[in-house]
């Protein structure tokens, strides 16, 4: 919504501007599909260019996060530590019984409970390798730790593509409007034959690349990038947080002690409080009786 929002006010401001100047819309809307096809075309063929295809179809599906937010929302996070309390106690109990689980997530009982992190493929498989590691019985839990870490960045890196994917065209989307506003002084010069009053709007005409360029860079394709960067960084935040858990569960402290570490390093704006997550546990504990 809030992005509906900030494009209704780009387009509000600037042209509300331009007009409350006086300026006329007719010559920029005569330009307009002429420009855009130059520009906006090129940009999308530079974009196909530069990438391969599963980079192309992940950037349309990317951009749906500057409408939608980040994926995983404050419940989320509240059924992610529910789930790995669930994981680490049946782990301590009966290190045989968990097998199932992380052998198979889709057919996991537990896992079945919170749909949506099963059927988030790295989330899952961040899960189950890692407490696959802890059943070998690792030495030293940093090793694992260093692991994860390095996982969760390539992770990252990878997911940020996007992101940077389009911020290369916005840096030049500006360099194409002087291309198209180049070509439009090139066709000015060849009617130069023609009265002042012509001319001054093939000139006109021609300043509409210049100021597509720009308004395309700085006002649209520039800012989507930055906020698929930011919702791209704030999911990164879930996996981080099963990082933290089972690490600590790899240094063997009380299983409540491991949720409680991944509760608290979890960002304060998606953090489920204390109290409702001790509701939480304790209806499982319920169930399980």
């Amino acid at each position: 919504m809030i992005g509906i929002i900030g494009i209704v006010v780009i387009f509000g401001m600037v042209f509300g501007g331009y007009l409350l100047a006086g300026g006329k819309l007719g010559i920029i809307i005569k330009a307009l599909p002429f420009e855009m096809m130059m520009i906006g075309g090129a940009a999308i063929g530079a974009f196909f260019l530069a990438n391969d295809m599963g980079t192309i179809k992940h950037t349309g599906k990317d951009i749906a996060k500057v409408f939608k937010g980040p994926k995983w929302k404050p419940q989320d996070y509240r059924d992610l530590l529910c789930l790995l309390f669930e994981l680490i106690r049946l782990a301590r109990q009966n290190p045989v019984a968990i097998e199932e689980h992380i052998e198979q997530p889709p057919d996991s009982s537990i896992f079945g409970k919170y749909p949506k992190i099963q059927h988030d493929h790295e989330a899952v498989e961040l899960i189950c390798d890692t407490m696959r590691s802890a059943s070998m019985n690792y030495d030293d839990p940093h090793q694992v730790e260093e692991v994860l870490e390095k996982q969760l960045e390539a992770n990252l890196h990878h997911a940020l593509h996007t992101s940077h994917a389009l911020q290369t065209v916005a840096d030049g989307l500006p360099a194409l409007g002087i291309v198209a506003a180049v070509l439009g002084v090139i066709k000015t010069m060849a009617s130069i034959d023609q009265p002042p009053e012509i001319l001054g709007k093939m000139i006109g005409g021609a300043l509409v690349g210049t100021f597509l360029g720009v308004f395309l860079s700085y006002g649209f394709v520039g800012p989507f990038a930055n906020k698929v960067k930011a919702v791209t960084e704030e999911d990164s935040h879930f996996y981080k947080l099963i990082r933290e858990v089972l690490v600590a569960n790899l240094h063997n402290h009380a299983t409540n002690i491991c949720i409680e570490v991944g509760r608290q390093n979890t960002p304060h704006h998606i953090r489920p409080s204390y109290s409702e997550l001790e509701e939480a546990l304790k209806a499982i504990k319920q169930d399980a009786a």
